[in-house]
């Protein structure tokens, strides 16, 4: 009996309560209909779907691939539940799927579903699978959001209790400045627990404390850098380049032109990380504040008449380079000119 070339390419739409699957077989290099089907996004939901996959003959292994969107939380289900089963897995940009599929019409998670289904069979020859869910890089990374909520609110709420103070006679600026002190101290034990549990997690995984100190010997970058960058790669698992990361950080300015028309200088694009290019930019003012290297090149560009923005945007993204510099190579940074001098 001969053996059917059968490929499996799946498109999962996820949401808080459930998931739509849709299915599109691929068997001697013929397309089947697509198949859809909804689970609830619940370990019992997951039990359902591999029961699913199995009745409907898909094998987890090298001949399927399923993509999601990132939704944050709700996908980590099937994050988890693709690692243990080995069921190759693309997560996706959201943004960047939609851009992809070109002008669409009507929208509900069952359509939604099939689209990324039809996405995965069109992109699936450039679609890298996303590494295996690591529950301590996870339990890492909900800690630093918790954290960056933190001081969001601890900064809001100091921001509030002066801005009343224009407005205020003293006794009623005391009382509300007492009555919010609590929540402030409370908030402010809080960052404590959760930077002492991070620091814990760092020293606990090998993999991610070298990675760690790798990152922070480049000049400029400090702790909090270090371990967002840590999470935005995954602690590198997915084999991040450079380019990519300075990339998905906004700070690689990009040719805008067309014909005789249209002539802008090279920009960066509005659409990154912007909290990681927030500390990237603090990176590089430390950068040029405290190292001759970068305060060297800081000046040159602007004695050339270079625009300080623009040298500053050059200076993040050479910051970010180093660091994935440092981690493929495994080695720390190596300040070439105070080995000159």
């Amino acid at each position: 009996m001969n053996h059917l070339l059968r490929k499996n390419y799946l498109g999962i739409d996820v949401s808080k309560l459930w998931f739509d699957v849709s299915l599109l077989p691929i068997i001697d290099h013929v397309k089947q209909p697509i198949i859809t089907e909804r689970f609830d996004n619940t370990t019992s939901g997951m039990t359902a779907f591999k029961a699913w996959l199995k009745s409907t003959g898909v094998t987890l292994d090298q001949h399927s691939l399923l993509v999601i969107e990132n939704t944050g939380v709700y996908h980590r289900l099937l994050w988890g539940f693709c690692s243990k089963y080995n069921l190759p897995l693309y997560i996706g940009n959201a943004a960047h799927i939609k851009w992809s599929l070109g002008i669409t019409r009507g929208k509900s998670d069952v359509i939604d579903s099939v689209r990324l289904c039809q996405y995965c069979y069109k992109q699936s020859d450039e679609l890298k699978a996303t590494p295996a869910l690591n529950p301590v890089f996870m339990k890492l990374k909900d800690l630093m959001t918790s954290r960056s909520r933190l001081v969001t609110q601890l900064h809001s709420t100091k921001n509030y209790i002066k801005e009343l103070q224009c407005s205020n006679d003293k006794v009623l600026q005391a009382i509300l400045e007492k009555a919010h002190q609590a929540a402030i101290e409370g908030i402010k034990k809080s960052i404590i627990q959760i930077e002492v549990l991070i620091e814990q997690i760092i020293k606990d995984d090998t993999a991610i404390y070298k990675n760690y100190l790798l990152i922070k010997s480049v000049p400029g970058i400090g702790h909090l850098t270090a371990l967002y960058i840590i999470c935005c790669t995954n602690n590198f698992a997915s084999k991040v380049t450079g380019k990519q990361l300075a990339s998905y950080a906004g700070v690689v300015p990009f040719e805008h032109s067309s014909g005789t028309s249209i002539k802008g200088r090279n920009r960066v694009h509005k659409m990154a990380n912007k909290d990681l290019k927030k500390m990237l930019h603090l990176c590089a003012l430390t950068a040029i504040k405290y190292y001759p290297e970068f305060r060297q090149y800081f000046d040159r560009k602007k004695a050339e008449g270079k625009n300080g923005m623009l040298v500053l945007n050059a200076i993040r993204n050479k910051i970010i380079l180093r660091a994935v510099a440092v981690v493929n190579k495994r080695q720390p940074y190596v300040n070439n000119l105070n080995m000159a001098a």
